[in-house]
């Protein structure tokens, strides 16, 4: 499908509202009614002054915005990054808002962040800056209201410390945040959820469209916990990794890497430097390697107008929020390079996240298998109804996707207000 719309037109539209105004159109939602759902419903922008391990005052600034929670209580992760702003965390709530939709969950769209760099902090400084947040918001949060989950950079860790920071003021509530360790509430299959979704959605497009893992050629970008364990899952569907990247290396191996051994060297050297038997490549020639799947799973806006024309995967499979830019995805359309969106392509993690929360309201565990079949069936039903729309309506899948998103919050927006 041919697309004429310029960079002139686009370029001051994040991407996440670009996506937004396209299903609209499609939809003939009224000016009014896209105004409603675009904005957020809270926002709250806080100071966080913390000493530091050397005994120095540093402030950071803390985000948490609620988009929409006309489906639900608002769910969404936390990400400390330096580049966290005000505009980067209402982008990312939205896209929650329409990821929860997509998938089914009973939950609206939020996010949250704060603008430090945790490569260079102590656990102990990060201990005092995730406390301190949360004693600026936890009016904001809470079981039925806002619950809070990892995002980049933050992990089950953090949201334990969470958990027991908002305990000390509301009495013990581990259905106020998802992503704990399982010693604390956590779900068994939560570390590993967004990356085996990723697979699976990966899986499903092969085995629909005669493009099968097994066997195929895998690049991914990002080897973080998302990345990693998309990896390891699709190495046993049968899958070939022959390229993988982290903000320290670039790796390249043709025939294939051991992704268990290169996961255990990440875990243990905290990077993928370093390790044998592969050829180290510069940064930008990973996205561009001759592949089946490239899966970017590292920060937003990595393919842009300026790398799309030389992408040579089939397949782009968004695990990463918004790593193709619009003129990037406009592009690869024009080239019939396939975009599995980040809407479905990761929304394993919070699929998982809802199930956690489930568990918790319950009081009852569920076991590895039950978490993984329930995620299986839920993923893989919102790829088929996908699939399905883009077929039925001649439009790309993160097309498809938005027009199935916004129907699902409009009707609960229309039957909750009377608008």
């Amino acid at each position: 499908m041919s697309n004429d719309v310029g960079e002139i037109q686009v370029k001051d539209l994040n991407t996440t509202h670009f996506q937004f105004q396209q299903a609209a159109d499609h939809l003939g939602f009224s000016d009014e009614f896209r105004a409603l759902l675009l904005t957020p419903y809270r926002e709250l922008t806080v100071q966080i002054p913390i000493k530091m391990d050397d005994g120095r005052l540093a402030v950071f600034n803390g985000y948490r915005i609620q988009h929409n929670g006309a489906r639900g209580p608002y769910k969404g992760g936390l990400r400390y990054h330096p580049e966290v702003d005000h505009d980067e965390v209402l982008s990312l709530a939205s896209l929650m808002t329409w990821k929860t939709a997509l998938v089914g969950i009973p939950m609206g769209g939020a996010k949250g962040g704060v603008s430090c760099n945790p490569r260079n902090m102590s656990q102990a400084e990060i201990q005092r800056l995730t406390r301190s947040f949360v004693s600026k918001i936890h009016l904001m949060i809470g079981p039925y209201r806002d619950i809070p989950a990892p995002d980049m950079n933050t992990n089950p860790q953090v949201m334990a410390w969470i958990m027991d920071e908002y305990g000390k003021i509301h009495g013990f509530s581990p259905a106020v945040v998802t992503g704990k360790p399982v010693g604390v509430g956590g779900s068994l299959g939560r570390n590993e959820a967004t990356g085996r979704g990723v697979a699976l959605v990966t899986a499903a497009y092969g085995k629909r469209k005669g493009l099968p893992v097994e066997d195929a050629r895998v690049v991914v970008q990002g080897f973080g916990n998302v990345g990693s364990h998309a990896a390891l899952i699709l190495e046993e569907m049968g899958a070939k990794v022959i390229g993988v990247g982290d903000i320290d290396a670039t790796l390249y191996n043709p025939n294939g890497f051991n992704t268990k051994k290169l996961h255990q060297h990440a875990i243990e050297e905290r990077s993928i430097k370093g390790f044998p038997d592969c050829e180290e490549i510069e940064p930008a020639s990973l996205l561009e390697l001759e592949c089946e799947y490239l899966i970017p799973a590292a920060l937003g806006g990595v393919i842009t107008k300026f790398n799309a024309d030389k992408i040579k995967a089939k397949v782009i499979v968004e695990a990463a929020n918004s790593p193709t830019t619009t003129n990037a995805d406009l592009a690869l359309e024009d080239r019939g390079i396939v975009v599995i969106p980040d809407i479905l392509a990761n929304s394993g993690g919070v699929t998982v996240s809802y199930f956690e929360w489930v568990q918790n309201i319950q009081q009852y565990r569920w076991d590895l298998d039950r978490v993984n079949q329930e995620l299986e069936k839920t993923i893989l039903g919102a790829f088929a109804r996908v699939m399905d729309r883009a077929e039925k309506e001649n439009v790309s899948l993160r097309v498809a996707a938005y027009l199935l998103a916004l129907q699902e919050v409009a009707e609960a927006v229309e039957l909750r207000s009377g608008f």
